[in-house]
């Protein structure tokens, strides 16, 4: 940024697949009956609740008077085949963040071992229960993210850009639901220090780019850089929907149900699979069943030549 020069904030990706599986699931609430209405339903309202909690982000960044590169819902894979949907990847002159957004409902308490407890109050009672830590989830984002970047590179290149990795790059779990209440009094400290409420995003990621001691990079870096990582993205169809068309085919009578397809589902969750194709790695152009539950569930299967599908 120039001595006179006003900062700028570029969102190079901005388009998220919720608000297409939002759209879809609006479409089929319509014709769905029974508990699977109530079901769909229950998963507008979450989905709803997700997107306005990513705009909320997405508005701090556009407000956060500094340069940076914005890359909304970037979805990589690595040469190994691990994948990472990242839910913003925000480059800044000194510091890159990897942003896991959460719109958790009820409070949260971070213990000392790390572990996320979730408090819900029901029908005038309160329940506990834990849940995956989203730090966990981020740290994979960014090992796969570190993976990625250099994969093409010679082994001397890649172990010198992985070495500087954690000097570039840090992860942040945003929580977006301003009725949250986080009680990390017994969290470590380096834990404390990645979980972070959405009103506090933008001085979280100015304090840190202060503290740094690399040299800043230039607006115009900025955008090539994010041009770079727009490369690593991969446009992936929208799945999820088909659990809810399944339940509801099966809660009508045999009869009434149309022949059904592949009558393939995941042995690991129960959801239907889909037919993908390998992007990357040594079994690119190949041919594979993947799980609709992604990214909670990883499971895929090999399609087999005799298979012919």
């Amino acid at each position: 940024m120039g001595l006179f020069s006003k900062p700028e904030v570029v969102i190079a990706k901005e388009s998220s697949n919720a608000k297409e599986y939002l759209r879809q699931l609006e479409e089929l609430v319509e014709k769905a009956t029974g508990e699977n209405a109530k079901k769909i339903a229950k998963e507008i309202a979450v989905v709803k609740a997700g997107i306005i909690g990513e705009d909320n982000i997405l508005f701090e960044l556009k407000n956060s008077g500094m340069d940076m590169v914005v890359l909304h819902d970037l979805y990589i894979e690595s040469v190994s085949g691990a994948s990472a949907q990242i839910d913003f990847l925000v480059l800044t002159p000194k510091i890159n963040f990897v942003l896991e957004c959460k719109n958790l409902f009820g409070n949260i308490e971070i213990n000392s071992k790390g572990d996320f407890i979730r408090t819900i109050r029901c029908g005038g009672r309160y329940y506990k229960e834990g849940i995956y830590s989203p730090i966990t989830q981020n740290q994979r984002h960014l090992q796969v993210l570190k993976e990625r970047r250099s994969e093409n590179d010679g082994k001397l290149l890649a172990a010198w850009k992985n070495y500087l990795f954690k000097d570039f790059f840090r992860g942040l779990v945003v929580l977006a639901n301003p009725k949250t209440v986080v009680n990390d009094r017994y969290a470590k400290k380096e834990v404390k220090e990645q979980v972070i409420r959405a009103d506090q995003l933008i001085e979280t990621i100015k304090r840190m780019n202060k503290a740094s001691k690399e040299s800043a990079s230039s607006l115009k870096d900025l955008k090539e850089m994010g041009e770079r990582y727009l490369l690593m993205h991969i446009e992936m169809p929208i799945t999820y929907i088909e659990k809810f068309k399944q339940e509801e085919l099966e809660d009508q009578p045999a009869a009434e149900r149309p022949a059904p397809s592949e009558g393939k589902y995941c042995p690991k969750c129960g959801k239907p699979l889909v037919m993908r194709e390998a992007r990357r790695g040594t079994h690119i152009g190949e041919k594979f069943w993947g799980c609709t539950g992604f990214p909670q569930c990883h499971f895929i299967k090999k399609i087999v030549k005799t298979e012919n599908k």
